[in-house]
């Protein structure tokens, strides 16, 4: 049966066009209940016995939820207890345009075949598909087929209430017109938390229940503590008007009283607000969309220099005042400061932390209050539990709720335990999840598409590819490396004056020929993640490890860049080939190094890696000279043991040679990519650029040099490498390592766009007008695509709309920036981890360190042995403070008569502080200077916890 509906869509350009739409319905779609003899079924899903206990439904029942249900209580839904569930089309349609996360959720619950949950193509069933009426909204005529597809189950399933022994649909929902409408036309119809308080054997599932309007009124006090939030229609209207800002709300990590709002602007009209103080901040959480009202001029303050100490406990109402005092008296440079006045889109998630009762109501029920780890910048979350004994001391995951204006809290619900705090395989898991990093395994779908091993290269591939196995490639990376995705070779061309320099990129698209199955998987992963403990691949191992990976002595397929240059280093041509090598040696950095270094070596491996080493050096000089920054972080490498998986070492990383080298020539070959992908596609190249730090953001760096008579310029990249250059200090080596350190601090965050949807290009911190990522197509979802451009401009692979899509592409920019920071967020929070492991055994140890910053109430301290930064603190509240002086124009804290300033030594002790386990951290205090009342005495070289450790 065929209906059809013809309408007019205007397109982007202006015009009309006349659009068709053809809708199928038909009369054999089962309906997936092994009851049911009349459906001529491929397989059934629904059981038959679906008997859940339950006081409202004791008879057998199947459920349908109504799409709020689902993307509120989704939670509910993956529990094991929740069988025998039929998912409308329509519910599934509304619920992948109204939330990805939940609808990538529901598929999983879908296809969990225990879970017996039945997708019911009610749009194309010729008795359960119906017509938008006149005037009726697109909300209420989903509601109304919801209430036909359960009125056409229930007629349907009486046919054979013999065999059924009174198998019923009850319908889910929270709707509570919904409910008296579907009661009118007889349905069996529950609010969602009736059913699930009535589940007589679960009642630890009433936990994970979302809270309801009503049940958040019910947990809140009378006095109100925050602004009420304006509707969305003045937030678009005062946004147009240009009253209101839109940004993004990011809470700070040493001060959870204060925030700044991110504005977007057109180049560099970008800036940032800053808000303070409780009210002004007005229940915004990190990463959340806001509306916010810039305050008058005279109110405007400035960043507070007071870090404020969380020692996991609640705040009551003094306490907060008392702090928030202290926020608000900055006095230095003010900076735009404002208000939120609404919230237009929330950034929740489910979140992890530790339960501490604060309020226990009749003994059953009890009122905890969730600390959250590792994220300082989330609020604590009021959650309601009856099973307050069992949470104690473990890691739970919840979600928000709401957070009503009367709380200082948000309320939420208990979603699940993660396992005992404190273990390392559950803290590893809790670092995962909070920073949102998807970790579960491939499924056996996705797997099923991959090539059967052994797998070997056709004649149909080296038909369309240059052999290029002849010449001598190698490829240089970290020690254990398994994905290699890059390999080099050099070679001098017969007439000794011009070389061709080859760059090698596993070709990985080849093996994305399943692009709809895994399009969405890769997508979602984005890129790989290197933590400590585990690696997290964004393809298969098969891909990662294996087929993509160029190992040496076997035959792989590769996307090729070929320069064709002279001694001096100059391009004369490029040219791009799909191609086929055959890697002579895999070599770690320190490998190649050797070899380059012993001259009794002259291999053709050996001069190939000299070759590019002198070319390496001159395009390295060729690119500071044009005003690339070189600047500094400290990274550290862990040394674990074979048996327990504890770091037992911790050292910074040491670069050679080889390890510029390689870094050359992927820039080079990034920078090459760009330019031809942008050539062809001037509007679709996905390109990635760094954009000019504001001037404010180069304050800290100014003052700091200034404090050593250092100046400092930053009116361009190439001014400020200049300065670096040129910035030492008598007697203080190290001082410009320190620089580089703190100018990394003032850049801002690089990022991939689509060129047709942006005009400024440049790659500040490289000096390139253009660049993109091509070199790591096995780690990084945005090189595929620019494999995929690539192959196009080349002739090597035909489009695809989505492709081609400015729009499409600059929303997956969008999700590739996301998914990119926050691995990288990850990644340092696994080594802060480790970090607290490696000192967990070590008990105090005495290290020198420099002050990289200094504030109002504490100095934060830099150990260049361990990469690592604490806190010293001068003021706490079991004993009385010091006198101490801030001079914001240095910025320098006078303690007691002593005077500390950036880049001053200091000797410290380390420890690692797990009084509280819910909150573990390292903790810093003073040895040298001495500070009566401050510096603490050094352990005594005896301590249990230092023989221990010579002991082993």
């Amino acid at each position: 049966m065929l209906k059809s509906k013809t309408f007019v869509k205007k397109t982007r350009s202006g015009g009309v066009m006349k659009v068709v739409r053809e809708h199928y319905l038909r009369d054999d779609i089962w309906c997936g209940s092994e009851a049911c003899t009349e459906c001529k079924q491929e397989s059934t899903v629904l059981q038959k016995d679906a008997c859940m206990e339950s006081s409202l439904c004791s008879y057998p029942h199947y459920l349908v939820p109504d799409t709020n249900v689902v993307l509120h209580q989704i939670d509910i839904l993956e529990d094991p207890v929740i069988r025998n569930v039929i998912i409308l089309q329509t519910v599934l349609q509304e619920v992948r345009h109204r939330s990805a996360p939940v609808y990538k959720r529901l598929k999983d619950i879908i296809h969990a075949k225990e879970k017996h949950f039945y997708t019911f193509t009610n749009e194309h069933h010729r008795e359960t598909f119906i017509e938008r009426e006149p005037g009726e909204s697109a909300n209420d005529r989903n509601d109304r087929a919801i209430r036909v597809a359960v009125r056409w189950y229930s007629q349907h399933l009486k046919t054979f209430e013999s065999d059924t022994d009174g198998l019923k649909v009850v319908l889910l929902t929270n709707d509570q017109g919904n409910k008296e409408k579907a009661q009118e036309n007889g349905l069996l119809v529950h609010k969602c938390e009736e059913y699930v308080k009535s589940l007589i054997a679960n009642p630890e599932l009433v936990d994970r229940l979302a809270l309801s309007n009503d049940d958040k009124n019910e947990i809140t006090s009378s006095k109100v503590l925050f602004p009420e939030h304006l509707p969305l229609s003045r937030i678009q209207a005062g946004i147009k008007s240009g009253s209101f800002l839109q940004g993004t709300f990011r809470a700070s990590r040493d001060n959870y009283l204060e925030a700044t709002v991110f504005v977007q602007g057109e180049g560099e009209d970008s800036t940032e607000v800053l808000i303070q103080g409780l009210q002004n901040l007005n229940r915004a959480v990190h990463q959340d969309v806001v509306a916010v009202q810039l305050l008058p001029r005279n109110q405007w303050v400035a960043p507070s220099s007071v870090v404020l100490q969380d020692e996991g406990t609640a705040k009551d109402d003094e306490d907060a005042e008392e702090e928030e005092e202290k926020v608000t008296a900055a006095e230095a440079a003010r900076k735009p400061t404002g208000k939120v006045v609404g919230i237009i889109k929330r950034n929740w998630r489910p979140f992890c932390g530790i339960c501490s009762v604060s309020l226990v109501l009749m003994c059953v029920e009890c009122f905890l209050k969730l600390h959250l780890w590792p994220d300082r910048r989330i609020p604590r979350i009021r959650i309601e539990t009856r099973q307050a004994s069992t949470l104690a001391g473990q890691r739970i995951m919840v979600a928000i709720d709401g957070w009503p204006k009367d709380s200082r809290y948000p309320n939420g619900h208990f979603v699940r335990s993660l396992g005992s705090a404190g273990e390392k395989d559950t803290e590893e898991e809790v670092l995962l999840l909070e920073h949102d990093v998807p970790h579960q395994a491939f499924s056996q779908a996705v797997l099923s598409f991959l090539p059967k091993m052994p797998w070997a290269i056709t004649p149909e591939d080296m038909g369309k590819r240059e052999d290029l196995r002849p010449l001598t490639v190698c490829s240089v990376d970290p020690p254990g490396c398994t994905d290699i995705d890059d390999a080099l070779h050099c070679r001098e061309l017969e007439n000794g004056h011009l070389e061709v320099l080859v760059i090698y990129v596993t070709d990985i698209s080849l093996f994305l020929l399943i692009w709809i199955l895994l399009k969405f998987v890769i997508i979602f992963m984005n890129l790989i993640l290197l933590c400590i403990q585990q690696r997290i691949d964004m393809v298969p191992e098969l891909l990662s490890s294996n087929l993509c990976s160029l190992r040496s002595n076997v035959d792989r397929l590769t996307f090729s860049c070929i320069w064709e240059m002279n001694q001096k280093a100059e391009i004369l041509k490029t040219r791009f080939t799909k191609s086929v090598i055959n890697s002579k040696a895999s070599l770690t950095y320190a490998e190649a190094q050797m070899r380059i270094d012993d001259t009794s070596k002259n291999d053709d491996i050996t001069k190939s890696l000299r070759g590019l080493n002198k070319l390496a050096k001159i395009l390295k000089r060729q690119r500071i000279e044009k005003g690339a920054l070189t600047l500094s972080s400290l990274e550290v490498r862990f040394h674990m043991d074979s048996e327990t998986h504890d770091p037992i070492d911790l050292q910074t990383k040491e670069l050679m040679e080889t390890n510029s080298m390689v870094e050359e020539f992927m820039l080079l070959a990034n920078i090459s990519v760009a330019q031809k992908i942008y050539d062809e596609f001037p509007e679709c190249a996905l390109l990635r650029k760094h954009p000019a730090p504001p001037p404010s953001n180069y304050d800290i760096l100014i003052k700091a040099a200034k404090s050593k008579e250092v100046e400092i310029h930053t009116d361009s990249a190439k001014a400020l490498a200049d300065s670096l250059d040129a910035a030492k200090v008598d007697g203080f080596p190290y001082f410009n390592t320190l620089l580089r350190i703190l100018a990394t601090r003032c850049m801002m965050q690089a990022v991939y766009f689509c060129s047709g949807m942006d005009s400024d290009f440049h790659h500040y911190g490289l000096a390139s007008p253009i660049y993109t990522h091509f070199t790591s197509p096995i780690r990084r979802y945005a090189d595929i695509i620019v494999h995929r451009l690539l192959a196009v401009a080349i002739g090597a692979d035909s489009t695809y709309p989505d492709l081609m899509d400015k729009h499409k592409e600059s929303a997956l920019c969008n999700n590739l920036n996301y998914r990119h920071k926050m691995s990288q967020y990850a990644q340092r929070a696994s080594v802060a981890f480790h970090t607290q492991l490696f000192f967990k055994s070590r008990g105090i140890l005495n290290e020198e360190g420099f002050i990289l910053f200094v504030r109002k109430n504490a100095i934060i301290v830099l150990i260049p042995k361990f990469g690592l930064e604490g806190t010293v603190f001068f003021d706490t509240k079991a004993k009385v403070s010091p006198n101490k002086v801030f001079e914001e124009e240095g910025p320098t804290l006078t303690v007691e008569q002593h005077k500390f300033h950036i880049f001053d030594k200091v000797k410290v002790t380390i420890s690692l502080d797990d009084s509280n386990i819910q909150h573990q951290k390292i903790r810093m205090a003073l040895i040298d200077p001495v500070i009566p009342g401050v510096s603490v005495p050094a352990p005594d070289a005896q301590t249990p916890a230092k023989k221990q450790k010579l002991d082993r």
